[in-house]
């Protein structure tokens, strides 16, 4: 087979090598083009470096072009995967650090809260580009995976104005169905079988069946607490799983960003989360993890072009979902998973313009969904709380509504538990002010929030945070690598 895939915003360099070697793990796949594209060519010429290097390693056909030109690179492309950063690490930081002065201490900040809705309102506009793009100059009928975060404002653009066939697609299920079989005692994940649903990153596992044994609460919670690591990791996932009665998708630092209970007092925090890795609740924690990566990568380069040398492994192929949706399409193979798609009656008590995450199967008849789904009632509510959220969010980057923007933060659960209306207002304003470089929707609204800034009366604290951790130099990551690999 032979058709063109285009990578936007493939400078994010390990992802990109994943999503690669996936493909290429299908051996129809092997006259596959992969056209990269990417606003830094600093980024493009690592990664293409990088992917020629597995190309000829592995003796393959497979054509790798780069370029800065992003409709070049999107000319006749079947397929078009977005993994975009709009702003980077700089804009990343302002979306941890202003809602800091508030009292908000976000984890990740980059789905809904305050961070997140400002991450949407620096790509929706960018990713209403990709889909003017894909409309004009790739092949006719192209699908658009969307990996882009925030997940659902991304995904709602693009298929609501960008008029695009788009699917959005995470792990988040995958890892936690992972995890839920080594609590249950199973020798592999495939002995798990189980229905999820949901929104991204609020999805619910409303059934479970291991060796096609029905696993209820009781035991899940008994399983949880007796691990020796995830009863200690994943303190609020385990509470939120006694009291809704099923266990959320989401990370324990990713899922108390979400809910209004256990982020909104400082000293009760510390009390939820697990510092031992970034994921399960530190304050900044992906900013840190982000911005320690970038800079491992950098200085080890030579180490991971040294390792695309390496053959081909198909038994190493990863879980993530493109790969396996594009050999579904084109081969007929049937691939079950779960995608983020408008709703349209696949969930019956959640709207039907959200974008919701739940199971479905592919063929080459394209995404079938399972429809009829009914979510326990606390989920229903937890979601439709984040949907209202989104919807607001994405009317406001559409429309450049500074006012709309203001009342979606106002609405988030975790901003609303903490912050007072005039908090908001002027944090926004700042935010705004800050990252207007990254939202020229808003440029006519700047001015207007410099004034109102220079005047106002709320309070502000320079807060690192209930549980800040600092940035490791590369010297403290090698010790701690080196000190990891000795242990183990």
């Amino acid at each position: 087979m032979s058709f063109k895939i285009a990578i936007i915003g493939a400078g994010s360099v390990g992802f990109t090598k994943k999503l690669f070697t996936d493909i290429l793990c299908v051996p129809e796949f092997r006259d596959v083009e992969f056209a990269l594209t990417d606003l830094s060519e600093h980024n493009l010429g690592m990664i293409k470096a990088i992917l020629d290097r597995i190309v000829e390693a592995n003796g393959l056909p497979t054509k790798v072009t780069a370029t800065t030109d992003r409709r070049k690179a999107l000319e006749g492309a079947r397929y078009v995967i977005s993994c975009v950063r709009v702003g980077g690490l700089e804009a990343y930081a302002d979306d941890i650090r202003i809602p800091l002065k508030y009292g908000i201490d976000q984890c990740v900040g980059d789905t809904i809260c305050a961070g997140g809705i400002l991450y949407g309102q620096r790509n929706i506009p960018v990713i209403l580009d990709f889909c003017k793009d894909i409309r004009e100059v790739a092949a006719t009928g192209a699908k658009f995976l969307n990996y882009a975060n925030p997940m659902a404002m991304n995904t709602w653009a693009a298929i609501e104005y960008g008029k695009v066939d788009t699917v959005g697609l995470c792990h988040g299920v995958q890892h936690g169905a992972e995890q839920i079989a080594a609590v249950l005692g199973a020798k592999s994940p495939k002995e798990l079988d189980y229905v999820c649903s949901g929104i991204n990153h609020q999805t619910w596992f409303i059934d479970l069946r291991l060796n096609g044994r029905k696993v209820g609460k009781d035991e899940l919670v008994a399983a949880f607490e007796a691990h020796p690591v995830y009863s200690q990791q994943e303190k609020l996932r385990i509470d939120v799983l006694k009291r809704f009665g099923v266990y959320s998708t989401e990370s324990n630092g990713h899922l108390s960003e979400y809910l209004p209970w256990y982020r909104k007092r400082p000293d009760e925090i510390t009390r939820w989360i697990d510092m031992s890795d970034w994921i399960h609740g530190e304050t900044g924690g992906y900013l840190r993890y982000s911005t320690e990566t970038r800079n491992w990568f950098e200085t080890e380069y030579p180490q991971f072009l040294e390792a695309a040398s390496k053959p081909l492994d198909p038994t190493k192929r990863s879980n993530e979902h493109a790969s396996h949706i594009l050999e579904a399409l084109e081969t007929n193979r049937v691939y079950r998973g779960h995608f983020n798609v408008k709703n349209n009656g696949v969930i019956t008590n959640l709207p039907q313009d959200a974008i919701i995450e739940s199971p479905g199967f592919v063929d080459r008849f394209g995404i079938n969904m399972a429809a009829g789904i009914t979510l326990p009632e606390a989920c229903a509510a937890t979601c439709m709380a984040s949907i209202n959220v989104q919807r607001m969010s994405v009317h406001a980057a559409i429309s450049g509504d500074i006012d709309l923007l203001k009342l979606a933060v106002l609405h988030d659960p975790l901003v609303g538990a903490v912050s007072t209306p005039e908090e908001v207002w002027q944090m926004v304003d700042e935010m705004v002010v800050a990252q207007a470089a990254w939202l020229t929707q808003y440029a006519h609204a700047v001015p207007a929030a410099k004034e109102r800034l220079s005047k106002s009366q709320v309070k502000t604290r320079e807060w690192a945070g209930a549980a800040r951790r600092n940035v490791r130099s590369i010297e403290e990551l090698r010790a701690e690598k080196a000190a990891l690999k000795q242990a183990g």
